[in-house]
């Protein structure tokens, strides 16, 4: 049965579901859908919901932050105003050496568009992208 008629969800371990939920929710905004259980943990996972969809995964683990990969990545119209919103919100934009960075932290896209990478208080990495 192919994959491609179910909907998908990123997962991110994190190492406190505390301090998660008031990143998730607190600063990036993120609707809860639901808490549950985690492994061993009665109250260590969350479920997130973005762009009017269940999209992401949150759930407390040993493995948090273990990955340099970019977990998840958000496709925006007005980078710019995303940017300045979760910089009030107290989110740190990434910067990377190699690559010219605006004052906010935005990149130019290889093959065209822009980016700007911020990561959870795990060091697990999300991405912003805009075609404009």
């Amino acid at each position: 049965m192919p994959l491609r008629d179910f909907p998908v969800r990123a997962s991110i371990a994190v190492s406190d579901i505390g301090k998660a939920v008031e990143f998730y929710e607190g600063k990036l905004g993120l609707p809860l859908v639901q808490s549950g259980p985690s492994a061993k943990i009665a109250d260590g996972s969350r479920v997130y919901r973005s762009g009017g969809e269940v999209a992401l995964n949150v759930f407390q683990s040993a493995t948090a932050g273990k990955s340099e990969a970019t977990m998840a990545t958000w496709y925006v119209d007005d980078l710019d105003a995303i940017v300045d919103e979760l910089t009030a919100a107290g989110v740190r934009f990434a910067r990377y050496d190699g690559l010219e960075h605006d004052a906010r932290g935005i990149t130019e896209r290889a093959g065209g568009g822009r980016i700007a990478w911020f990561q959870d208080p795990d060091g697990n990495t999300f991405a912003i992208e805009s075609d404009r």
